[in-house]
Parts: structure tokens; sequence; C-alpha cells
């Protein structure tokens, strides 16, 4: 495989990663019980405010989906998407993560493979941008 099929392969498998994990997060950020059965919150009874910033941050998870599924249509050219997946919604994610941990919401335990997931996919996307950008710069 030469090195331009081996970058768009790269970004390609980033992009469709992304798109996936953001998907399922929007789901779990539109139905609680799946929210609570994975951030081990056995009595977690949401009330309207929650429901409504919950559906607020899903329909921007979903919109994030879209935009990885764009920049996959042109893959070499939209690599620069995966660098702000990273900073600031990867990044932020995770200081969000912590600071419910910090302040007794999530137990820590239910939020170390989030960080595990977060951290190998910003390593994912940083590799695919490299990669991607060696490419372009020939």
């Amino acid at each position: 495989m030469d090195e331009t099929a081996g970058a768009v392969r790269w970004l390609r498998v980033s992009y469709w990663t992304g798109a996936v994990t953001d998907a399922l997060a929007a789901v779990q950020m539109l139905i609680p019980s799946l929210f609570a059965f994975g951030n081990g919150l056995p009595a977690f009874a949401p009330g309207s405010d929650y429901r409504f910033a919950m559906g607020m941050g899903a329909s921007l998870m979903l919109g994030w989906t879209v935009l990885l599924l764009w920049a996959d249509r042109r893959p070499i050219a939209r690599r620069g998407v995966l660098l702000i997946t990273i900073v600031p919604v990867i990044v932020g994610l995770a200081i969000n993560d912590l600071v419910a941990v910090r302040a007794g919401f999530l137990p820590a335990r239910s939020q170390a493979p989030v960080w595990v997931l977060q951290l190998v996919l910003a390593a994912l996307f940083a590799v695919s941008y490299r990669r991607g950008g060696r490419v372009a710069a020939d």
C-alpha cells in the first residue's frame, strides 16, 4: 500500500471511529437510563432541566457525527477536523468528566474506561492527522 492510500485509510478509520463514538454518546445522552447504567448511577432520576441540557448536548454530538462523516468525503483536505475534535471536544469532555468525578456526581471507576477511550481517540486522531499532513505536503 502506498503512503497516500495508507494515510487515507488512517484518516477514514479516525473519522468513522469518531462518528460512531459520537452517535453512541448522543443515544446515551437522550436516554437517561442508558447514561445511568453506563456511569454506575442506579438511583439516577433526572429532572426536566437535565433532559433539556442533554437534548442540547445530544444535538451538538450528532452535529459532530455528521461533521466527521463530511470530513471522510475528502479525507486529506479535511483532516483539520481531527485536530478540532481533539481540542476542544475530547479535552473538554475529559475535563467535564473530571469535574463530575471531583464533585462526587460520577464514580471514578465508571469514568476510567471513558478516559482511556478519550486518550486512544486523541492518539488515533493525532497520528492520522500527521500521516495525512505528510501526504498533503507532497
